[in-house]
């Protein structure tokens, strides 16, 4: 038999040849990492995110139950409505009642059904200020419940698209603009919320005048990650795993870097799939207001095609330049369905750091 003898230099071990590969896998795939990319690329001093475009579900739970609506009651004797005799509004935000903090529609139904119509107190938050309001509850006669006469919503749940992830802290934004309420357009206060995998199941085709949408389905049961903030430049929160996020990260545009011309946007508007299309920046504004800091124009036959242009879900989906994210786009001209809002990343960033701090 012959003898096998040892590779010069291994140490007489094909075991050592092994790990030594393994070691030079282990390291490649570090220095590969979003995490690690981000960290030795911002020694220039800029802030690395990955842009994603990905669709999400979004769920909301308010801070407090909203008011969306008055109505009178039938009850034996006759017509009533103690929601719209004790002065509440459209867009009132009920936080406690009696001193008790409510956070939900049955919280409040289950009170009123214990006080039984005796005197109470609404602590209520309106054009964030608070005020107490001093209202009874009525007995229905249709049903025997006491009640205020009042529409009231806890939460929302919708689908959009993520915008950025930090690969170093797991921070993400989302939208671009808030989350309001659709029948009073108030800002939702935050209590908790989550975004959960989404898949975007067909698109109703968006026209001059008449805006398109995605239309999808998404986990009631699976977190990606959790909310911590609703805000008027966007919707910010953190993975749950971090090391979850792929994709290459890039640098954060300042404001005087954006310019009109051409740009691209990642949206995610058929299943699951990410894809870039072309657009163009049209305008860029100098004083802003309501996530509206540039304005740009869908280019992309592919996009144009499939969805007419800039559709409701879409909000979030990034726009980058010239190597960097720039913004995100948050809302459709009506009367130009090729084009759309977007809100400046730097901005969105601003609003994560202050609502952290708040």
């Amino acid at each position: 038999m012959q003898e096998t003898r040892p590779y010069p230099g291994t140490r007489g071990s094909w075991l050592f040849r092994a790990l030594l590969l393994l070691a030079a896998v282990v390291m490649a795939a570090l220095a590969l990492s979003p995490a690690a990319q981000a960290a030795e690329e911002a020694e220039d001093g800029a802030h690395y995110v990955v842009p994603l475009g990905k669709a999400v579900g979004i769920k909301l739970f308010a801070q407090g139950v909203l008011v969306v609506g008055l109505s009178d009651l039938t009850t034996d004797q006759g017509l009533s409505s103690p929601a719209q005799a004790c002065g509440l509004q459209p867009g009132d935000v009920i936080t406690h009642i009696n001193g008790t903090q409510v956070s939900s529609i049955e919280q409040v139904q289950e009170l009123l059904q214990d006080l039984q119509g005796q005197e109470m107190a609404l602590t209520v938050t309106r054009d964030e200020a608070t005020q107490t309001l001093t209202a009874r509850a009525a007995r229905c006669s249709d049903d025997g419940q006491y009640k205020l006469g009042a529409w009231i919503r806890d939460s929302m749940a919708g689908i959009g698209t993520l915008t950025f992830a930090d690969p170093e802290t797991g921070l993400f934004g989302t939208l671009g603009h808030g989350i309001n309420d659709v029948d009073t357009a108030v800002l939702m206060k935050l209590q908790s919320g989550a975004i959960t995998p989404a898949s975007v199941a067909g698109v109703t085709k968006g026209q001059n005048g008449r805006p398109g949408e995605l239309r999808g389905t998404f986990s009631a049961s699976q977190t990606l990650g959790t909310l911590y903030a609703n805000t008027q430049s966007g919707v910010f929160g953190y993975l749950q795993d971090p090391e979850a996020i792929t994709g290459t990260p890039v640098p954060v545009a300042e404001e005087d870097e954006v310019h009109t011309g051409q740009a691209t946007i990642l949206s995610n508007v058929s299943g699951t799939q990410v894809e870039e299309y072309t657009v163009e920046i049209l305008k860029v504004y100098d004083d802003s207001k309501d996530a509206r800091d540039l304005m740009l124009r869908v280019t992309d036959q592919r996009l144009l095609e499939q969805t007419g242009g800039i559709v409701q879900g879409m909000s979030g989906s990034p726009i980058l330049q010239d190597g960097k994210l720039v913004g995100a786009v948050t809302h459709v001209l009506i009367d130009h369905a090729d084009r759309g809002y977007g809100i400046l990343a730097q901005n969105m960033l601003d609003q994560a750091a202050q609502s952290q701090q708040a």
